[in-house]
């Protein structure tokens, strides 16, 4: 009898043993797994760090009050050139134009621009080379930095993908402060642009001061006339004056390049080669009139890869004179 209380005594001492190891592995494991399965990016862990998440989430983790300082920034480049006198959108036909647009920043390329003119307004909008910028806003990035949310300009996804900010234009040829906010760095940049009036055709530009060649009465002959390039990096130059040919109201012009690595030009779409290449870079062009920027393209060889580049050129009614 005693030989059964004890075994059964002992049996009781077993069972008791297992179910209480079983709940303490089961607590354990329970918070490991809980411990694992909430660990955030920040490091915190438990519900307390989910719950946090959940809340920074609903009301908007990102902080646009930070803007970057120069070590944060590349080189500034300066927009547009002295010729340059600002030109109001009264002054421009309406109508939707390709447009060239400068920016300060190497960081914030444009890979194209169309500006829209209407009644007395201009917008652009801009297709970016790359997807890093989520917001625009029209001032400086400390001006940004203290603005509603509801003052930024979002981009626009087009059909390829590409984001597009479409930007109010108070002037061409007049650069004008647009920081730009940095999906990575989350903090503004002070970017300056400006559109180029010398992008557009000549007809947009209502207040052109364009001498039409007929108005000038040349007979045929040759001339010369004082010519003055823009764009550019501003380190390439034409000689000036350069000779000029009428024959029969067609008028050409002789440029000759500080250079020798432009090997071709286009006027109006239209390529010409180079008439020598032996030390400079000459070519035999139309000039369609005087006293404005006629737009060209030169395309260079001088970098690892070609490419064509902006210009114009400003033929002088004022300085023709006839060649001895």
């Amino acid at each position: 009898m005693n030989r059964n209380k004890f075994f059964t005594a002992l049996l009781l001492t077993s069972v008791l043993t297992v179910s209480s190891l079983s709940g303490c592995g089961s607590s354990t494991a329970g918070q490991g797994a809980g411990s694992a399965s909430t660990e955030s990016a920040d490091g915190k862990t438990g519900s307390g760090a989910a719950a946090a998440d959940s809340t920074t989430s609903s009301q908007g983790s990102t902080d646009y009050g930070k803007t970057a300082d120069a070590s944060d920034m590349a080189d500034v480049e300066q927009v547009g050139e002295d010729w340059m006198t600002p030109i109001r959108p009264d002054e421009v036909a309406n109508g939707v134009y390709q447009a060239s647009v400068d920016s300060s920043s190497s960081m914030f390329k444009i890979a194209d621009c169309v500006l829209t003119v209407s009644d007395d307004s201009m917008t652009a909008r801009l297709t970016m080379n790359g997807t890093g910028y989520l917001y625009l806003y029209m001032g400086t990035a400390e001006e940004a930095a203290r603005a509603d949310e509801a003052d930024f300009i979002p981009f626009e996804e087009d059909e390829t993908g590409a984001h597009t900010f479409t930007i109010p234009v108070k002037a061409l040829d007049e650069g004008f402060p647009c920081a730009a906010f940095s999906k990575r760095k989350e903090q503004w940049y002070d970017r300056t642009l400006l559109v180029r009036s010398d992008s557009l055709p000549a007809e947009a530009l209502l207040s052109s001061s364009k001498t039409e060649i007929d108005s000038l009465a040349l007979e045929n002959g040759e001339y010369t006339a004082e010519v003055t390039l823009h764009g550019g990096s501003g380190k390439a130059k034409v000689t000036s004056p350069a000779k000029i040919t009428v024959a029969d109201g067609t008028v050409t012009a002789e440029i000759i390049w500080s250079s020798n690595n432009y090997d071709y030009m286009k006027v109006n779409g239209v390529r010409y080669d180079p008439v020598s290449l032996e030390d400079h870079s000459v070519f035999e062009i139309p000039v369609d009139g005087f006293d404005y920027n006629m737009p060209v393209l030169a395309d260079t060889t001088a970098m690892s890869t070609p490419h064509e580049i902006e210009y114009t050129l400003f033929f002088d009614s004022k300085t023709i004179t006839k060649a001895e």
